[in-house]
């Protein structure tokens, strides 16, 4: 997290900036969770990446992720031990961290968990596709480890409105319409996506 207001935090450059040219690889595992089979995620994933780079405002340059696909269970786990909370979420997302790659090589931004059950129960709970729920989750998730955060409401605002934004490309309603509870914001985050 940045001590530095959203409006001015420089998210270009993010990756490693070499020919202004955006190339965001995502290795996807699919451990367990009743997901849908590998080819399809690939395709649902691949539908987000080029929706991302598409988006001006976001940084034109390589960069690699690793998003893992699991179930309420180990999401569970992980979520208490490195966020002390004992309960599944949506999403977690690890960081990478600053420490970059070498000159030439795609930059490693982290790893995204995303919870089988969680995700289609909150699509259903919410009246909208599973794959839908999944894009925008897998989204939340990357523009994460791309620094983005929802820890304060002008946080919070900065990253719905570019969500909103690049899932609109893709067909897929608002997310934020009409929920506006800033008690929400540093927690679960106003759309229930969880970091680490």
């Amino acid at each position: 997290m940045t001590s530095e207001p959203p409006s001015t935090r420089p998210h270009e450059g993010v990756c490693g900036d070499a020919d202004h040219q955006q190339h965001l690889a995502l290795e996807i595992v699919v451990e367990d969770g009743g997901w849908a089979d590998e080819t399809t995620l690939q395709s649902q994933l691949a539908e987000v990446v080029r929706a991302m780079g598409r988006d001006p405002s976001l940084p034109k340059a390589s960069c690699e992720a690793v998003v893992v696909f699991t179930t309420d269970a180990a999401v569970r786990a992980l979520n208490r031990t490195w966020r002390g909370k004992d309960k599944p979420t949506n999403v977690l997302s690890f960081p990478a961290g600053e420490a970059g790659s070498p000159p030439g090589q795609a930059r490693f931004l982290g790893d995204i968990v995303l919870a089988g059950e969680t995700t289609r129960r909150e699509a259903d709970e919410q009246g909208i596709p599973v794959d839908h729920h999944l894009k925008h989750l897998v989204l939340h998730g990357l523009l994460h480890l791309m620094g983005y955060d929802h820890e304060t409401e002008d946080e919070a605002l900065v990253m719905e409105e570019l969500e909103t934004r690049i899932l609109s490309g893709l067909g897929i309603s608002d997310p934020h319409s009409g929920v506006i509870d800033a008690a929400d914001v540093g927690g679960t985050g106003r759309n229930g996506a969880d970091s680490a």
